[in-house]
């Protein structure tokens, strides 16, 4: 008998996992192999493509609808392909990472989907990564039930027409993922590991469920990108054998470059495309990362301050239904990102009803679901889209022919009156560097003050202060924005974290790293396009 051959893929300084073998199979690293090769060249240019077109942007401090895909957009005649049946109701979404608690809770928890993420929710620790696989495979062969054994509760699954369906979110395009490395030393893209071993371990078993492998692809910036995820679909369905088609994958419009590329982005991925998303944050941190040295006209307001109405925003989310409808595409709302509060109940009381307004308001915008960050919010998501929907599993025969969205409208960040403060600069320090803390510990999904945050937030937090240190803004209170009054405000927030927390529990900690870490992305000049970029340098497992 002949030795096995070789892996064609190295897993280089990773601990062993109990049960990697499980995933790690020397077949799907053969596949993982064959997308990185096919596709990782694509990917670079496509990443160096971001570069020169950031530098257009910071050239003219505008962006348009592309000339060349004009007749794409006028040509009424194509559609995507229709929703099979697990996708066609997805009045609500719940997010989150795929432990093994969190796996069971999203799979319960009442939505319709589960947003099963390997990307911002997610700090990719090789443990995140490896054993995020085998909880989603446990699931779906029902051996998932557990007892946590600091609370002693136990967690079992309801019966599966009870059980949301579950669309996975791969990490995005610019992330590499360090412990696996080819033969020439590159390390395989996260998005085609991820994507991969979901896929690879899981297509088939999916289909006998009835459903299929169900993404979400992040970060997109034009519909190049999209193309390029549509060839990796239509090479990994040939090469385990199943039908073309059944891979079905929804774009979050996310940043800026993509939400004039709707129509583009549904048309590369017609025959796999099952809609879009209206990302909110990321769509902010993308507006700031594109615009930033654009001068006074694109400063951002505190995060809290731009709601889904201001001017701009609602050009966003009206264009993507009116988009997604006309391509007989699902339109799925934002995140609503509250945590309810065990102790304070008019805390809950203030920040349901805001829930219930932004679901009220998606629905009669005509969106087809939302987003929701926890199980009790689910209720509460489902009561909006109940009173539209009724018993319809979704509203995509309403066209929106009334909306027309100029390209200007887009980025008239000038239209909101309000303007930043000294208090969003605090807040924006706390949110980064308790968040960058958790996140060097492996956590992705992080409460902090009664809202879930995760990479995006963090993200849109750094960008805040990098750009208004760089414009010059002057708060409310007559203190200029500059790099020595983050720094003040930092050191404040490390000292209150350690009275707060105690010196054991913040020696123990990464408190310091993360200080360091959000002062460096938030003042260096040159500013970087991922917070998650360095700190996966600093990523620990």
């Amino acid at each position: 008998m002949s030795a096995p051959a070789p892996s064609p893929l190295a897993i280089v300084d990773a601990e062993p996992l109990p049960r990697q073998e499980e995933v790690l199979t020397d077949a799907a690293l053969a596949f993982v192999a064959e997308l990185h090769r096919l596709f990782t060249p694509r990917r670079d240019e496509l990443l160096a493509r971001r570069a020169k077109r950031r530098a257009e942007i910071a050239r003219t401090s505008t962006l348009d609808f592309l000339p060349e895909t004009a007749a794409i957009r006028a040509d009424d005649s194509w559609k995507v392909a229709p929703a099979p049946a697990a996708l066609n109701d997805r009045r609500v979404e719940i997010t989150g990472p795929t432990d093994r608690k969190m796996t069971v809770n999203a799979l319960n928890s009442g939505a319709r989907v589960w947003l099963a993420d390997f990307e911002d929710a997610s700090a990719p620790t090789w443990e995140n990564v490896v054993t995020g696989q085998l909880n989603l495979t446990d699931a779906y062969t029902r051996n998932i039930d557990f007892t946590d054994p600091r609370s002693g509760k136990s967690y079992a699954l309801k019966a599966d027409e009870d059980l949301a369906t579950v669309v996975v979110r791969p990490r995005g395009w610019h992330l590499n993922e360090r412990h696996l490395v080819a033969a020439d030393g590159t390390a395989v893209p996260g998005a085609l590991v991820d994507f991969g071993l979901y896929f690879f371990h899981n297509a088939r078993r999916l289909i006998d469920l009835g459903k299929g492998p169900y993404f979400y692809l992040p970060k997109t910036e034009s519909h190049l990108e999209a193309r390029l995820w549509n060839d990796v679909f239509v090479f990994a369905q040939d090469y385990v054998g199943i039908p073309q088609g059944t891979v079905r994958a929804t774009v979050l419009i996310e940043t800026i470059t993509a939400a004039y590329e709707m129509d583009e982005i549904l048309y590369e991925l017609r025959d796999h495309a099952s809609g879009l998303n209206a990302g909110r944050w990321d769509y902010l941190f993308s507006i700031i990362k594109n615009f930033r040295d654009g001068g006074q006209k694109f400063v951002l307001p505190d995060r809290n301050a731009v709601t889904m109405t201001a001017p701009f925003m609602r050009a966003y989310t009206e264009l993507l239904v009116r988009t997604c409808h006309r391509r007989g595409a699902h339109a799925i709302g934002g995140m609503a990102a509250f945590i309810p509060s065990r102790r304070d109940e008019e805390v809950n009381k203030v920040a349901f009803e805001k829930v219930k307004a932004d679901k009220d308001r998606e629905a009669g915008d005509g969106f087809d679901g939302s987003w929701v960050a926890h199980p009790d919010l689910v209720p509460i998501a489902m009561a909006s889209f109940d009173a539209v929907l009724g018993d319809r599993p979704n509203q995509k025969d309403r066209l929106r022919e009334d909306v027309s969205v100029a390209a200007g409208d887009l980025i008239a960040v000038d239209s909101l009156d309000a303007k930043p403060t000294y208090g969003g600069l605090v807040n924006a320090v706390q949110v980064g560097i308790r968040y960058i803390e958790a996140w060097l510990r492996g956590l992705g999904a992080v409460a902090i003050f009664n809202l879930m945050e995760d990479a995006a937030t963090a993200e849109i937090s750094r960008s805040q202060i990098w750009q208004w240190i760089n414009a010059g803004v002057v708060f409310e209170n007559g203190e200029s924005a500059t790099p020595e009054l983050a720094r003040k405000i930092a050191a404040e927030e490390l000292a209150a974290i350690r009275a707060e927390i105690g010196e054991e529990a913040f020696a123990a900690g990464n408190w310091q790293r993360a200080h360091d870490l959000l002062l460096t992305v938030s003042l260096d000049e040159d500013y970087a396009d991922f917070l998650t970029l360095p700190a996966y340098e600093q990523l620990a497992g």
